[in-house]
Formats: C-alpha cells, sequence, structure tokens
C-alpha cells in the first residue's frame, strides 16, 4: 500500500542527522556521528518532510500511519555503490579451488574468473539473467539497501554486456530503490586477446561505448585498471570514449599492486576508485587533491583472504571513506552491507561512526545520489531503515551475524 503520510515516534536514536547540502563526511569529522536521541520523523509524499525531539512532536493528522519506534533506530537505507549482482549461475567450484590454495589471479590465468562468468553468462537469455538477478536484488532491499550501483562486465561481447545493461534498465523499472548502471567492458580481458589486449580495447573503445551510449544504457563507466588487466594508458583510452556518450567514472583500482589505477581515476574526476588495498602516500596525497571517493570492499578482502585496504591510514589524512559490498559470484558472494560495517571495524579498525558515515553518505557520493539519500536531512528521499530494539547504533556492527532490519521503507512505502 502507498503511503502519503507516515509518523515515526519515540525513536531511540536518529542519525546520521545532516543538513542540506552536506555530500559526504572526511577525516576526523567521520567520528562525531550526529544523533538524535527520543526522536520522531515525519514523511510526506515520499521524503523526509521533518524531524525532532518527541518533546516536540506533533500530532498526527487523519490519516497518517503511526509508528511507534520504541528502542529502535531509524537510519538511511544503506548505499551500496559497487556491485556486479546481474550474473548468470554461481562460482562456488572456485571457492573450493581457493580452500585448495589457489590465488585469485591464478584462477584468472587459468580461464576461471571473471571469463567462467562471462562464459556462463553469454549462454543466459535476457529473461533467465533478469529472473536470477531479481533473487539477489529482493535479498539486499531485504537486508536494508535502498541505493544500488550494478556494473556490467560479465558479458566481454557486444551482445553480452548490452544484455547485461538491458537486465539493469529492467531492474531500475521494476523496484522502489536508486539503482545506477555501470558499464565496465574492461572487466577482463578475453582469452582471445590475451596476446594483444590493445585489440580488445579497441573493441570496447569503437563497439560497445558507442553502442551503449546509443541506447542510454550507462550512467558511469568502469575499467579493472590493474596488474594482469588494463593499464593506465588503455584505461584512459576507455575512459576518454565513455566521456563523450556521458558516462561518468568508476575505476577498479589498486586491488593487485599499485597500479597507477587511482590516479587515472583522479586525472578523470572519477566519482569514486574502488578496492584501494594497495594505497600507499602517493595514492593519498592524489585522492586529497580531488573529490574523487575511495571506496573500500572488505568483502572481497575477507573471502579471498587478501589484504584489507588501509582504511585508518586514508581516514587519519583527512580523506572520506565508502565501504560497498563488492556483491559478485567470485569474489565476494554477499550483498550484506550491515556485515561489510562490520568488517569495516573488525578488520580494517574503523570506528562504527566511521562506518555508518561509510555506508550512508559517502556511500551515495560514489554514485552521485547524496542530494537524493544517505542521510537524515528534509527533503530527501523516504529510504529508511527501522532496526529491532537495540542498545544503540554502536551495536549495528558488533552483532555480526544478526539481522537487525525490523523493516525498510523505501520512497516512503514499506516493502
Amino acid at each position: 500500500m502507498e503511503e502519503k503520510q507516515v509518523l515515526f515516534r519515540h525513536i531511540k536514536q536518529l542519525f546520521p542527522v545532516l543538513d542540506e547540502g552536506i555530500s559526504r563526511v572526511e577525516g576526523e569529522n567521520m567520528q562525531e556521528l550526529q544523533v538524535m536521541e527520543n526522536a520522531w520523523l515525519e514523511i510526506k509524499n515520499g521524503v523526509i518532510h521533518d524531524f525532532g525531539s518527541m518533546k516536540d512532536c506533533p500530532g498526527p493528522p487523519a490519516g497518517t500511519k503511526v509508528v511507534e519506534a520504541h528502542g529502535r533506530l531509524l537510519m538511511p537505507a544503506f548505499c551500496d555503490s559497487h556491485t556486479h549482482i546481474v550474473y548468470a549461475g554461481s562460482r562456488e567450484k572456485e571457492y573450493v579451488d581457493k580452500i585448495r590454495g589457489l590465488s585469485y589471479g591464478e584462477i584468472a590465468r587459468r580461464g576461471g574468473g571473471i571469463l567462467n562468468s562471462a562464459l556462463l553468462l553469454q549462454q543466459t537469455s535476457e529473461d533467465e539473467l533478469f529472473e536470477q538477478s531479481m533473487i539477489r536484488v529482493h535479498e539486499i532491499m531485504s537486508l536494508g539497501t535502498g541505493s544500488v550501483e550494478i556494473k556490467s562486465g560479465y558479458g566481454l561481447t557486444l551482445e553480452a554486456e548490452l544484455k547485461m545493461l538491458r537486465v539493469i534498465r529492467r531492474i531500475r523499472e521494476s523496484v522502489p530503490m536508486n539503482v545506477k548502471s555501470t558499464f565496465l567492458g574492461a572487466h577482463s580481458i578475453p582469452m582471445e586477446y590475451r596476446s594483444d589486449p590493445d585489440r580488445y580495447v579497441d573493441l570496447v573503445v569503437k563497439e560497445m561505448i558507442p553502442a551503449v551510449g546509443r541506447e542510454n544504457l550507462a550512467d558511469h563507466i568502469d575499467v579493472f585498471c590493474d596488474r594482469g588487466f588494463f593499464t593506465p594508458g588503455q584505461t584512459a583510452r576507455i575512459l576518454e570514449a565513455g566521456a563523450r556518450y556521458g558516462m561518468v567514472p568508476k575505476i577498479h583500482a589498486n586491488e593487485l599492486d599499485y597500479s597507477g589505477g587511482i590516479q587515472t581515476g583522479v586525472k578523470f574526476g572519477a566519482f569514486s576508485v574502488d578496492h584501494l588495498e594497495y594505497t600507499g602516500e602517493e595514492e593519498i596525497q592524489a585522492l586529497l587533491k580531488s573529490r574523487t571517493m575511495p571506496t573500500l570492499l572488505p568483502g572481497a578482502s575477507f573471502f579471498l583472504g587478501m589484504p584489507y585496504a588501509p582504511a585508518r591510514k586514508m581516514i587519519d589524512a583527512g580523506l572520506p571513506v565508502a565501504l560497498a559490498s563488492d556483491y559478485n559470484p567470485g569474489s565476494s558472494p554477499s550483498g550484506n552491507m550491515k556485515l561489510i560495517m562490520s568488517l569495516g571495524c573488525i578488520q580494517m579498525k574503523m570506528l562504527p561512526e566511521e562506518a555508518i558515515y561509510a555506508v550512508t553518505i559517502n556511500g551515495a557520493g560514489a554514485m552521485g545520489v547524496e542530494k537524493e539519500t544517505g542521510s537524515i536531512t528534509r527533503g530527501k528521499k523516504a529510504n529508511l531503515i527501522l532496526t529491532v530494539p537495540v542498545p544503540g547504533y554502536e551495536f549495528l556492527p558488533y552483532a555480526y551475524g544478526s539481522n537487525l532490519v525490523e523493516s525498510v521503507w523505501l520512497n516512503g512505502n514499506l516493502i
């Protein structure tokens, strides 16, 4: 049922409460979570109309749905700015290979990894791909995600990449979430191009990007700029071609080595550079001079047994940080953003306050929806999570295995 007006009362904690115009939270400011205790919040016509202390709570007008939130927290729905949830099948056999000791790179060199997913996807119809993907979309919504970026990149042929992007468009038309679409034709180099990668770059630049642009299928363009994948020079060619069709860059960078990917992303004004396990002083200085959002993917580090990005070093240097799930079949088969918060705290030594900003306003900024969502701000979409009764916001990452979501509200409606 579509609700025109909803009033939450007796909210234990309402957060993060930010003034209009704040698009990110950086450095030491990430330690100061703006929390309102014993609060109320009113939704009108799908947006946050007003909120305040319970001592000033208005009486509900006739026809208002009232939600008594005693002991519960109310916060923005998660903003997951890096996923690959449109894929065919799963890769649990490679999971066993990893347990036996094969590295991510070794599996990729044998034709596994991304190339394995590409083969499966090429053989899957658009309707079947949509049906598989919608199962995952409904899963992440139920876990509290209200905004999601979805990448192509498991096609690696013109037809298959377009198929993925059309599925993403169908998802956007089918769910109340904010859905951003990213063209990632340069996710890996197909085996037949391994001896001449520039020939595949030519295919991406001269055929794929124009076709994607003609159908207006992508908000962003992405490249896996890293050791064994695409060089900074090849990345630059692809980003320049995408810019001609209005695709804003988002870069896979520095997951496997100091690749130059971060500096390339900054140079081209990327909304975000993602992964960043290999980030040193030079990379941090480049980011400090930019508006590019460092986006960390601890789920991949956890699943692959790889180093974690130096979140503590980045924040202490004054940077903002976003966290995203990297939901994909090979290196992070989970879209549980509360678990991602826990990994940020446990493995990357982020404070709970920092992790909350990283999955809300900073995640929104990493995909360009910070004016619409990501904080408790008057006029923003009422994309909200109401928790079960908990002691306080620190409990969210602490209880890493518990689903604490009681209800999810998107555009002011209970889903």
